[in-house]
């Protein structure tokens, strides 16, 4: 038998507003700007004043505005009831409550960059230099397809073969391939290239010396001794080719003259260009820090005054048909989008700064200063707390976002570090520590560097007391080698 209940519960949801917001925070200032402008192309009901129109089309737009007063700039569209004969307000709300704030008047403007020769292509056009048959040449083009960015050649003979007659239908033999790689590809620029791995990228670069006493040496390391060379056992090199310091110093100078890209070293007339666009600006002014939002995160939006026009029309109108009933409908939908747009942009600015205080204001003695060692243990608990908000948002916030400050560009997530306790009972930052054992290590004596036990006693001694384990996973984040490798004669 079924039986009927009643039972109340209490869920959590976030609402499509919410998630709008928390997705917009959580974007840094280029792609907000490119979503907003997908926003703009996506809703008529949206209007962007910032951009730019044909004079045409603005004389046109503002004789419509002076003909049409009682739905200009001033009026805004209340879309909070359903009743379409109701729809519009008489009340006149100011002109901020519709807008978004402002463009910069520095909007930066992109730069083209034109388009030059690829890695691949500067490879293929030295081919026509030799003299090579139709189907060599087209084997030669083929492995050089099949070089990676770093100038080698990492795929086996046999697979090139393989590849060869399934694709090409061109049959050939490993001997060809190797003949065609080692007196053809390898010889061309840059140096080194076509290699198969480091050993032999080293020696064709030294193959292309000037032949002097450091040179051999140098070709008999990499030949004979590679193994030992890279971890650096240097008095067994030194016993084993009867050299001294000197000699042998000369020898490694000149290998590490050498690239161990080639491909790296290409250079075109096309240049990639990483543009960093700071989210936030921190400025000293007479011993106080003034924190400023970039302008390109706060677009200037309203709502569309033809869209008010529409309704208007629709309002007047007597006998109103099922397809402007549709047509109404689908306005207000358009309007009701628009305003909740325009809302989570300005909640995202509110969001945007107050986070940013609250970070400036804790490490208020960085910014104050520059000096890494003045950063204070945070995380994003410490920050939460501070406003009120969610961990997520501070985390959305801080993610993927740069601040610009009179010391440099860099990411807000930088700041945050966890914290140790010193010998003096105070909390440090973990970025303190790491900046004090990089400084250790710059100043060892790089015949005899520091392990990381002696790097250990040596923090504990300034009142760090910090396990070896430590001290190692540091050393491997600030990517530093272990003694052994930073070993030098």
């Amino acid at each position: 038998m079924l039986k009927q209940e009643l039972n109340l519960k209490l869920q959590q949801k976030l609402s499509p507003q919410q998630i709008q917001l928390m997705k917009l925070v959580q974007l840094p200032t280029v792609a907000f700007e490119q979503r907003v402008k997908e926003e703009l192309e996506e809703n008529p009901a949206l209007d962007d004043q910032s951009s730019d129109f044909d004079d045409e089309y603005r004389e046109e737009h503002d004789e419509w505005d002076n003909q049409n007063d009682d739905f200009g700039d001033d009026q805004v569209i209340d879309t909070s009831e359903i009743n379409i004969d109701d729809y519009l307000s008489d009340d006149d709300v100011p002109n901020y409550k519709t807008y978004a704030n402002n463009y910069s008047d520095d909007e930066e403007r992109s730069i083209p960059y034109a388009q030059g020769e690829s890695f691949i292509e500067y490879l293929t056009s030295q081919l026509n230099t030799f003299r090579l048959t139709p189907e060599q040449f087209k084997i030669a083009e083929f492995i050089l397809g099949n070089i990676d960015d770093d100038g080698y050649m990492r795929r086996d003979v046999k697979s090139l073969v393989d590849d060869l007659a399934f694709s090409q239908n061109i049959y050939t033999s490993p001997e060809e391939i190797e003949n065609l790689l080692t007196n053809y590809i390898q010889t061309m620029d840059p140096i080194g290239v076509g290699a198969r791995n480091l050993q032999e990228c080293l020696l064709i670069q030294l193959e292309n010396k000037t032949v002097t006493e450091s040179v051999e040496l140098a070709e008999k390391l990499i030949i004979e001794s590679f193994d030992a060379f890279t971890k650096k056992h240097y008095s067994k090199l030194i016993a084993k080719y009867g050299v001294d310091d000197n000699e042998l110093r000369d020898a490694i100078s000149e290998i590490e003259k050498l690239n161990p890209k080639p491909g790296k070293s290409f250079s075109s007339n096309s240049k990639i260009v990483e543009q960093i666009t700071p989210d936030f600006t921190i400025n000293i002014i007479d011993g106080d820090l003034e924190l400023l939002l970039n302008g390109r995160n706060v677009p200037e939006l309203k709502i569309s005054s033809a869209f008010a026009e529409m309704l208007d029309t629709y309002k007047k109108t007597e006998k109103k048909s099922n397809e402007q009933k549709e047509a109404v409908l689908f306005v207000k939908q358009k309007l009701d989008s628009a305003k909740w747009f325009i809302d989570a942009v300005q909640q995202r600015r509110n969001t945007l700064l107050y986070t940013m205080e609250a970070i400036m204001k804790f490490q208020k003695d960085y910014f104050l200063t520059g000096d890494e060692t003045k950063i204070k243990p945070m995380i994003l608990k410490d920050i939460s707390d501070r406003i009120g908000m969610d961990i997520s948002t501070v985390s959305r916030v801080a993610n993927s976002k740069y601040v610009t400050t009179p010391y440099g560009t860099f990411l807000i997530k930088d700041l945050f570090s966890e914290s140790l306790t010193n010998e003096d009972g105070e909390e440090v930052s973990t970025r303190e520590i790491k900046r004090i054992l990089q400084d250790v290590i710059a100043e060892e004596d790089k015949r005899k560097p520091l392990t990381d036990e002696k790097l250990t006693e040596i923090l504990k001694e300034k009142g760090y007391p910090i396990a070896r384990r430590t001290i190692a996973k540091y050393r491997e984040q600030l990517s530093i080698p272990v003694a052994r490798l930073r070993k030098m004669i």
